[in-house]
């Protein structure tokens, strides 16, 4: 149970602390931005065959945080949105390359099994920042190489 909940901290009880944070105009901490302040596929689906159900409900529940901040905020023109990314480089992916046994299971799912490259949501972050998005608030937009189609 302690890790249950020290990953919800860190995954979804930072997330709304740095909402509060940044709603009110305040500082937030570069560390914690900096760590799982998104949330991914795996809180939309099930992470099986990886057992990971702390992550899973952490990234549902910033899901589920996402559209009610958004729908509670629009009305003060503040919009809250965010991407829920696939399989990309980072310390959650470390041993999921093409090739290992993590990443075969990643690659059975993909219909583009290439590990993608973090240039790749910068098209998505733009129009998140830009006013293309303006009338977009509390979604969570997917850029998973269509793992959630499937």
């Amino acid at each position: 149970m302690d890790d249950f909940r020290a990953v919800l901290e860190i995954n979804l009880m930072a997330v709304f602390e740095l909402s509060r944070l940044a709603a009110r105009g305040d500082d937030c901490p570069t560390e914690w931005i900096d760590h799982h302040t998104s949330p991914s596929i795996l809180g939309m689906v099930s992470s099986l065959p990886i057992p990971n159900a702390s992550y899973a409900a952490s990234k549902g529940g910033v899901i589920n945080l996402t559209r009610e901040l958004g729908c509670q905020w629009a009305k003060h023109g503040v919009r809250v949105n965010a991407m829920a990314p696939g399989f990309f480089p980072a310390e959650s992916t470390e041993g999921m390359e093409p090739g290992t046994p993590a990443g075969g299971l990643r690659d059975q799912r993909l219909p583009d099994a290439s590990l993608r490259r973090p240039h790749e949501l910068d098209g998505m972050l733009l129009f998140l920042a830009s006013d293309a998005s303006s009338y977009c608030t509390g979604q969570v937009l997917t850029i998973d190489g269509g793992w959630t189609a499937r």
